[in-house]
């Protein structure tokens, strides 16, 4: 499994988002500068969390975006799965179709294996944790 950049920023993207929620909706500028990411990259992160509904976004003079719900209420999972799209370590058992020849691979349950672990332990960390 290789998380990708797009992966790792909208982790700290939300970590960020987490630790300002007390300050109300943040601007793509301020979370642009403090985390190091180009406005244009950090739009395209932005709107796949928006869309996979962990954000909320305020329009107008002082908007923004916040988080929908807690921090521990996020799992790292949730997160990822949203940004990246699969984080299974062989397209065989990530996809949506099941692997047509899975019954006959000599490695196919190795790759399940390792899928059910990854998730599983990414499913046992929060936002909360990494903040």
């Amino acid at each position: 499994m290789m998380v990708s950049t797009k992966g790792r920023y909208a982790l700290k993207i939300m970590a960020y988002l987490a630790t300002h929620q007390e300050e109300g909706p943040v601007s793509l500028k301020d979370i642009a500068d403090e985390e190091g990411v180009g406005i244009k990259y950090l739009e395209i992160i932005i709107s796949s969390l928006n869309k996979g509904g962990l954000l909320k976004s305020a329009r107008g003079k002082n908007g923004g975006y916040s988080l929908n719900k807690s921090p521990n209420e996020y799992t790292i999972a949730e997160i990822l799965n949203i940004a990246e799209g699969s984080l299974a370590p062989v397209a065989c058992v990530g996809g949506q179709d099941p692997c047509e020849n899975a019954c006959n691979c000599k490695t196919h349950l190795l790759w399940k294996e390792l899928d059910d672990v990854i998730e599983e332990f990414l499913m046992s960390k929060t936002l909360a944790d990494i903040i």
